[in-house]
């Protein structure tokens, strides 16, 4: 394979590992970020099976449980107390399978120290205006009127926002207020759950376990309210006890959280989009995670899908001839897969995020029930996980050791407690 030049346009999940991928292949990486200190945006997410798949293979999977959370399912209830979403990944039939939650700062750290580890270049501090085709080459261009050196490839994985595309971004109504909040053993939480509250589908309230960050004194949790962009500016200005009061009417327990948030600095609040790049692929240009297929984090699948793009990429560079079929090959491979859950994303979000009354009825009275009945019920953990549809054996992945990944976590802990008390 000839070694090629690959400018990447975005240092998150998914420009990292495609650097990591492409690098180890041979090819000179660049890889060109807007900030300053390069750094993850947002509080916690969810590491499924799909993309636990790609840091296993990229020899990561470890690294990350070590600083995340075990997550074995997502529990629902609406604000009565009524069970309207149960999905526990044993249902997957999956050997011990589960889900992690994780900071997106360790998820970060992760791979960014692992990328500083390789020879791959990091210019921080360039904010891409857009990119141009010169004769065999392209190149990017930024905002004080330079350009950066031409590549044989440009991948943008610049996110939903990217300026390499100018279809409209699809803004969806519904975004959320994030925190990362210290937990103590004695919380009210079950500590392997991501929990949900709901008041019908306009209000939801959630907390997901997120490990450990590196530096930190203990573990984390995220804490989340989903909430109107239309309504943020007056969320600004409505008292902060106010608001803590409609939280704590809708979920008692999460008092002792919101007793850690003592002013709005500490929640930022995250604007999603749904759009689907048409056209992932171009001359020179290929587009992966949220610039090519962005959606609300309902399922959960946006740092998972990005991580299959990132393998798909390099794999197509591994097996095409021209760069075209190269470039083809990778869109084709996720093709199908990003297609079914862009799909299934925008049908099932209006359930858990609208302001209909008849979607809740909907979820509540007809879902919820068949959902705990087989074969649905592995449909469920399927679609929670990011295996629905297949999306590994095309690209010639599998699922990690979970049963290694939990005995090396579990000899871990012991060794640490074996430590202090001899200390």
């Amino acid at each position: 394979m000839q070694p090629l030049t690959i400018a990447i346009a975005g240092c998150g999940p998914a420009g990292l590992a495609a650097a990591l991928l492409l690098e180890r292949q041979g090819h000179s990486i660049t890889i060109y970020d807007r900030f300053v200190e390069p750094g993850p945006v947002g509080s916690g997410l969810m590491m499924q099976p799909s993309g636990m798949a790609v840091l296993d293979a990229l020899g990561l999977a470890g690294e990350i449980f070590r600083h995340g959370a075990r997550v074995d399912g997502l529990l629902g209830l609406e604000e009565h107390g009524k069970t309207v979403l149960d999905a526990p990944y044993s249902k997957l039939g999956v050997k011990d399978a589960f889900g992690i939650g994780i900071h997106r700062a360790s998820l970060f750290g992760v791979l960014y120290e692992e990328a500083q580890a390789r020879p791959i270049a990091i210019k921080t501090g360039r904010t891409l205006t857009g990119s141009e085709l010169t004769g065999t080459a392209r190149h990017l261009t930024f905002d004080d009127g330079s350009r950066s050196p031409d590549f044989d490839l440009i991948v943008d994985a610049t996110g939903w926002q990217t300026v390499l595309d100018d279809e409209p971004k699809g803004l969806l109504e519904f975004g959320a207020l994030w925190a990362s909040l210290p937990t103590n053993s004695d919380d009210p939480f079950s500590g392997n759950l991501l929990e949900q509250r709901y008041r019908r589908a306009a209000q939801m309230v959630g907390v997901l376990p997120i490990g450990a960050r590196k530096g930190g004194a203990g573990l984390d949790i995220a804490f989340f309210w989903s909430l109107k962009r239309s309504e943020y500016a007056a969320w600004c200005d409505t008292p902060f006890e106010s608001w803590k009061d409609d939280v704590r009417k809708l979920w008692p327990e999460t008092a002792v959280l919101l007793d850690r948030i003592t002013h709005r600095d500490q929640l930022t609040f995250a604007r999603y989009a749904h759009r689907t790049h048409k056209q992932p692929c171009g001359d020179r240009l290929i587009t992966i995670g949220d610039a090519w297929h962005s959606a609300s984090p309902q399922l959960g699948q946006g740092a998972n899908m990005a991580l299959l793009d990132a393998w798909s990429l390099s794999r197509g560079l591994a097996e095409g001839r021209t760069l075209d079929e190269k470039l083809r090959l990778a869109v084709s491979w996720r093709r199908d897969h990003v297609w079914l859950y862009q799909w299934i994303t925008a049908l099932f979000t209006p359930l858990y995020q609208s302001d209909t009354k008849w979607h809740p009825a909907l979820r509540d009275r007809l879902l919820a029930p068949i959902s705990q009945i087989w074969p649905a019920s592995k449909i469920q953990a399927q679609l929670m996980s990011g295996l629905f549809g297949f999306p590994l054996a095309p690209l010639g992945l599998h699922l990690p050791d979970y049963s290694a990944l939990a005995e090396a976590s579990a000899s871990e802990i012991a060794a640490i407690a074996s430590s202090e008390s001899h200390s």
